[in-house]
């Protein structure tokens, strides 16, 4: 069984929903590239909305997770890629519609001046260690 011991020690920063690190021991690991606004016929969703992006990429990693036949639970590490930092609070509230949030995932995020296409505003990726 993969074992996971979610840490935030108080040598460091108060994280705000997420874990300062993750300790995984054997089993089996799943990465999850980058998951942007794109529906299963690679429409972009929620053209202009923030929020309506990022809900259509967190059903993306959902997906991905359930087709590797791993959980939310099992999820490690979070990165998040956004062109508008101001956005976070809003991020953060749909994350946690998602993750554990009493062990919640390791979890960067990252202002970036543009992704691969100029009307999409968030990418993130995952990883997950499960049985």
């Amino acid at each position: 069984m993969a074992e996971r011991r979610f840490l935030s020690p108080d040598t460091l920063p108060r994280p705000f929903g997420y874990s300062h690190l993750v300790e995984a021991r054997p089993g089996r690991i799943v990465y999850v590239s980058g998951q942007v606004p794109l529906d299963s016929r690679g429409e972009l969703v929620g053209d202009g909305d923030f929020q309506a992006q990022a809900r259509q990429v967190f059903t993306n990693l959902t997906k991905a997770l359930e087709a590797a036949e791993v959980t939310w639970d099992d999820v490690v590490k979070l990165n998040f890629f956004v062109v508008d930092i101001g956005q976070v609070a809003a991020l953060r509230e749909i994350r946690d519609e998602h993750v554990n949030t009493a062990q919640p995932p390791a979890s960067t995020l990252v202002e970036v001046s543009a992704l691969f296409r100029p009307d999409v505003q968030i990418e993130a990726d995952l990883i997950a260690v499960a049985d």
